[in-house]
């Protein structure tokens, strides 16, 4: 049996290992400020190995920086010995019943730093696309997030003087903002966004997409961060976005109707093209003409000349085709095919035109119904003689294609202001400030692209308007988008009128506004909702749940572990530790799980028997052997769970009978 880690993979020992791989003679070591002896990198040899030019010292380079950058990176490749514990009673399943985890969305309350070290394993290359609108900023704007660079960061230490017992974050103004006359007030919110971002790029899939809102307080450094953490080469676009209409009070030069939507994929080559809506005025203005025989008969369509005079020479593009009445027609030149034959071919020369498409392409699109013919007394073709032929050529383009196609956005999105947002909201019942639009996040997921079962991130959830759009857009057109939900639970101001309320935390009101919305499109739209996934499960980022010398045994003799014979708290129960296995073994917090009883013993059965996993006690060999019968991928239990020292002996032979390839874990 193999011992879980149960902590977040360290990334500094992965990244030290590919960099060994790539350049053993740049490993090496030295002594640390305590004498002891550690693996370091030869900055020296590496460079002259990447470099034919080596950069020395202080000369001058292109390079973006601030104050505590390196400790930011530290931060980042820092594991954590966390878990994400089940909040069941605050979950809803698909279905909008409370208390049930039967669902594919996740909610998650925490440090977002922390829950996205949590889940790189899991989702590591499995999110088609992060939305993030993340604190802009502006001298007045509140972000706290518990990353204390005045601390020794070779400790897991947290400040606690701003949170309650619970472990939420205080209502501290003063804390809070980050006014402009702070002198660290652009290198606090770059080292806050630099970790989260380098995680959110692991956790993209290869042709997965960011998009994040910002003002222009911040636009240029962010820009500049995301150059360095995506590549400059996966820059995709930046939108402007109308954020209201009209004039304004506010601002001493101009008042400021827009903000920005920074686009970045994983890789630039695999980011799908962004394709929008047709709108009903471009319809009805371009596709005018309709289908009268034909399996497409009653379809819209449009019509381009199979010849442009702008295409230029092109070699085996200027061809006959034959016309209804047997006429071979040629575009306007002065080459023509030696044999009088359709689909013979002339080489052509300077002033010759050419057709868009080759013979076979053209032969193919025939066939389909896709050609029309028309006749003009202002024909651009000519005859087999070189006269003005009667006949023109065109292609059909059809409407329903275009409209799957779609058409390339603008990067100015308008439609979307504010004062829609707030009007969503308040007709949940539920004050907030400043939300995003429902349907700007129902834009962006459509141009995005991508296929209708999708897992939709957004590590700044707030008030969840992200996860509201999926769901509306899945009842819209029958997808099946998943969120993943993440928002610190902080405070509301007890002068707010969300406090007054009776929301004490941002995240009370996200989760609320979720379990409403979800109703709310079921009720209006009950005959097309179907199975729509309304529900959430929600975790809460909390300590891991083991004993501390359990976390990091490398520390500790093995006689001093041994003294332990059981390593979990006393506090968490079975459904704690499945949980965190999950994490460890990459199994999605969505897949389904069953709950049975073998040999008097609680059995979970997790995504129909991948893994399945006992954490009672005295677990006698009946079980072990019925469990090993059902042949999951992986089998988990308790370290100390055996009844005895017979079964701790058997178990592997057990398993060696009757499932040989699964992979036995143990806590």
């Amino acid at each position: 049996m193999d011992k879980l880690k149960l902590h977040t993979p360290n990334i500094a020992d992965e990244n030290y290992r590919k960099l060994a791989e790539l350049f053993p003679n740049a490993v090496t070591e030295t002594v640390d400020e305590n004498g002891k002896v550690v693996r370091a990198i030869d900055a020296d040899v590496l460079r002259q190995e990447i470099s034919v030019t080596v950069v020395e010292g202080s000369q001058e380079r292109y390079q973006f920086t601030w104050p505590d950058k390196k400790k930011s990176v530290v931060l980042a490749n820092q594991p954590i010995s966390k878990t994400l514990r089940l909040e069941r009673d605050k979950s809803v399943g698909r279905d909008g019943t409370v208390g049930s985890i039967d669902t594919d969305n996740i909610y998650i309350e925490g440090d977002n730093l922390d829950a996205l070290k949590l889940l790189q394993e899991t989702y590591l290359g499995k999110v088609k696309m992060i939305y993030i609108d993340p604190p802009y900023n502006t001298g007045s704007d509140a972000f706290v997030y518990d990353d204390a660079f005045d601390v020794d960061m070779s400790k897991e230490e947290s400040r606690t003087d701003y949170r309650d017992e619970d472990g939420n974050i205080m209502w501290d103004k003063s804390f809070k903002d980050n006014p402009a006359s702070n002198g660290r007030f652009h290198t606090d919110w770059l080292n806050m966004l630099y970790p989260r971002l380098r995680f959110a790029k692991n956790l993209l899939s290869d042709d997965g997409v960011i998009f994040i809102s910002i003002g222009q307080d911040e636009i240029y450094n962010l820009q500049k961060m995301m150059n360095e953490v995506f590549g400059e080469k996966n820059f995709l676009g930046l939108i402007s976005r109308q954020m209201k209409s009209g004039g304004g009070t506010q601002g001493k030069y101009f008042a400021h109707n827009t903000e920005y939507i920074l686009v970045y994929g994983k890789k630039y080559d695999a980011a799908r093209y962004f394709r929008g809506k047709m709108s009903e005025d471009l319809i009805k203005k371009v596709y005018t003409q309709v289908e009268t025989e034909g399996p497409r008969k009653g379809e819209h369509y449009r019509t381009m000349g199979l010849y442009q005079a702008s295409l230029g020479i092109r070699p085996g593009l200027r061809y006959y085709i034959r016309c209804p009445d047997g006429s071979l027609v040629i575009p306007a030149g002065t080459t023509f095919p030696s044999i009088e034959r359709e689909g013979e071919k002339a080489v052509p020369v300077a002033g010759d035109g050419c057709w868009r498409w080759d013979y076979s392409k053209y032969v193919e699109e025939y066939k389909k119904g896709n050609i029309q013919f028309n006749e003009t007394s202002n024909g651009v073709l000519l005859d087999s003689h070189g006269k003005k032929s009667k006949w023109n050529i065109y292609t059909k383009i059809w409407l329903n294609d275009r409209q799957e196609e779609g058409t390339i956005p603008t990067d100015l999105i308008m439609g979307f202001e504010n004062r829609h947002a707030s009007k969503e909201v308040n007709s949940l019942g539920i004050p907030f400030d400043f939300p995003k639009p429902v349907g700007l996040i129902k834009y962006l997921i459509e141009i995005l692209n991508q296929d209708n079962d999708i897992i939709v991130l957004d590590f700044f959830s707030g008030s969840a308007t992200t996860a509201h759009a999926v769901m509306q857009l899945n009842a819209e057109d029958g997808g099946h988008r998943k969120f993943i939900m993440v928002q610190l639970p902080e405070k509301c101001d007890e002068k707010s009128e969300t406090f007054k309320a009776g929301y004490k935390n941002i995240c009370e009101i996200g989760e609320e506004r979720i379990r409403r919305a979800g109703r709310k499109i079921k009720d209006e739209s009950p005959l097309t909702t179907g199975d729509l996934d309304v529900g959430f499960r929600v975790f809460k980022v909390d300590d891991s749940n083991m004993k501390e010398v359990s976390l990091t045994p490398g520390e500790y003799r093995q006689e001093q572990i041994e003294m332990f014979a059981d390593n979990i708290k006393e506090d968490r129960t079975p459904e704690d530790l499945l949980f965190q296995v999950m994490l460890d073994l990459g199994i999605l917090l969505s897949s389904k799980i069953e709950e049975t009883e073998i040999g008097g013993k609680r059995v979970y059965s997790v995504a129909d028997g991948y893994m399945i996993a006992c954490f009672d006690s005295e677990v006698t060999e009946e079980t072990v052997t019925e469990i090993a019968k059902r042949k999951p991928y992986y089998a988990v239990f308790r370290d100390s769970g055996m009844a005895s020292d017979s079964v701790m002996t058997n178990f592997e032979q057990i398993f060696e009978t009757y499932s040989p390839k699964t992979n036995r874990k143990v806590l």
